[in-house]
C-alpha cells in the first residue's frame, strides 16, 4: 500500500502554549489589513511570518493559504481516482498551480477537469516508494541495529516533482550509497545522489516554544495539545520519564523508527488549541489537514522565533547518529537546537512536530517534522482546535 501521498506541510510554529490559563483563539499582534479580503480568517502573526520571510504580501498570502487548502482536497481525490497509475502531486505557489504526475496519459482528462496540470511520469508513486522501502530494508540488514543506514547514507526520499528516489549521503559517500542501491535492486534511471556536508542531528538542546523539563534534566518543546496532555519528538523523552512546567508523563515514545511521543499532563495543566506566535500571543488551530509539496510554511520556536519556508518532500527517511526515522515532511524552513518537538502549521492546520535537521537559522538549512495525524492515529488521540 502507498505511504506517501500528500501529507501537509504548511507553517510551522515551534512551541504549543500548554499552561492552567485560558488563551485567545486568534492570534494577537497587528491586526490583519481591513482592505484584504479573507485576512480575518488567518492568525495575524502567521500573515507577517509569510511577509517577513517570503515576501508575500497580506493579500497574496491569503490567495495562497485558500489555493493550498483547496488544492489538497483536490490533490487526494485525484490520488485516490489514478491508482496505481498515479506518480505524485505538487504545488508551484507563485503560480498557485497544482502539477499531477501520472504514467497513464489516458488520465490527463480527469486531472484538468479536477483543475491539475498533467505531468507524464516514468514511475509511478506505488514503484518509488517500493524502492525506498527495498533501500531501508537492505540498508538495515547491512547494519548491526537495523534502525540505522550504513557509512555515509544520510537518508532518502520520493522526489515527485523529478520524478525518482533522492539518496542523500555525506560528501564522499557516494559510492556506498550507490553500492546500496544496487543490492536493493533500484534501477539506476531512477536514483539522484546528492551530497551533503553535515548529518541531520536530533534538536534538543534547548527548548521551542512553551518549555517542559523532562526528569533527567532536558528540555523540548510543546506540540500540539490533545485533550489530555500534548504531543511531542520521542527523542525527547521515553515511556514512563516524568515531566515538569507542565506536570506530566510520557504515557508512549518512539524513537528512532518514529519521532514522536505524547505526554499525559496532570490536573493543573490546561490542554489549549493554540501555538506560541512569540509576538505576545496565540495561533489558533484549527485540524490538521495535511498540506502538499510545494505548499508555504512558517515554524516558531523560543530559540529562532518565526521562520518560513516551502515543503520539499513528504514521507522522507532521515538517518541520525541514534537510527533512521521515516515518513517525515522535508522543509527548507531553518531550525536550531532547542526547536525539538516543537509545531508545525499550515494556515490554522497542524502539520507536524519538530524532529531534527542540519544548518541553521543564520546560513539556512532543512528541518525535518514528525507528521500529527501518525502521532494522532497511533495513541488514539485527540487534537485539541480552537
Amino acid at each position: 500500500m502507498r505511504r506517501t501521498t500528500f501529507r501537509a506541510l504548511a507553517a510551522t510554529a515551534a512551541g504549543l502554549t500548554l499552561s492552567a490559563t485560558a488563551v485567545t483563539a486568534q492570534a494577537a499582534g497587528p491586526s490583519p489589513d481591513d482592505d484584504v479580503a479573507g485576512a480575518d480568517r488567518y492568525p495575524a502573526a502567521l500573515l507577517q511570518a509569510m511577509e517577513d520571510d517570503l515576501g508575500v504580501e497580506p493579500e497574496r498570502a491569503v490567495q495562497r493559504l485558500e489555493y493550498q487548502h483547496t488544492a489538497a482536497e483536490t490533490q487526494d481525490e485525484l490520488a485516490k481516482r489514478l491508482g496505481d497509475e498515479f506518480a505524485g502531486s505538487w504545488l508551484d505557489p507563485e503560480r498557485d498551480r497544482l502539477y499531477v504526475a501520472t504514467t497513464d496519459a489516458a488520465h490527463a482528462a480527469a486531472v484538468r477537469a479536477a483543475g491539475g496540470h498533467v505531468v507524464d511520469a516514468r514511475y509511478s508513486l506505488d514503484q518509488l516508494d517500493g524502492w525506498a522501502a527495498d533501500l531501508a530494508e537492505s540498508t538495515a540488514e547491512s547494519t548491526a541495529d537495523a534502525t540505522a543506514a550504513p557509512g555515509d547514507v544520510t537518508g532518502w526520499h520520493v522526489d515527485v516533482t523529478d520524478n525518482s528516489l533522492v539518496v542523500e549521503v555525506l560528501d564522499g559517500g557516494a559510492a556506498d550509497a550507490r553500492a546500496a542501491l544496487a543490492d536493493a535492486g533500484v534501477p539506476d534511471a531512477a536514483v539522484t545522489v546528492t551530497t551533503t556536508a553535515e548529518r541531520p542531528r536530533v534538536l534538543d538542546d534547548v527548548v521551542g516554544g512553551n518549555a517542559y523539563y523532562t526528569g533527567s534534566g532536558a528540555r523540548c518543546s510543546v506540540g500540539f495539545a490533545v485533550t489530555d496532555g500534548f504531543i511531542t519528538a520521542g527523542h525527547c523523552g521515553s515511556a514512563g520519564e516524568t515531566t515538569t512546567e507542565p506536570t506530566g508523563t510520557f504515557t508512549g515514545s518512539s524513537f528512532p523508527g518514529d519521532d514522536y511521543a505524547h505526554v499525559e499532563v496532570g490536573l493543573g495543566s490546561t490542554p489549549v488549541g493554540a501555538v506560541n506566535d512569540y509576538a505576545g500571543g496565540q495561533v489558533a488551530v484549527a485540524g490538521s489537514t495535511p498540506a502538499s509539496v510545494g505548499a508555504q510554511v512558517c515554524r516558531s520556536g523560543s530559540t529562532t522565533g518565526w521562520h518560513c519556508g516551502t515543503i520539499e518532500a513528504l514521507d522522507v527517511s532521515v538517518s541520525y547518529a541514534e537510527g533512521t526515522v521515516d515518513g517525515l515532511i522535508g522543509t527548507d524552513v531553518c531550525a536550531e537546537p532547542g526547536d525539538s518537538g516543537g509545531s508545525l502549521l499550515a494556515g490554522d492546520q497542524a502539520q507536524g512536530v519538530t524532529s531534527g535537521g542540519s544548518g541553521d537559522c543564520t546560513s539556512g538549512g532543512q528541518t525535518f517534522f514528525q507528521p500529527v495525524n501518525e502521532i494522532l492515529d497511533a495513541y488514539g488521540l485527540t487534537l485539541v482546535t480552537s
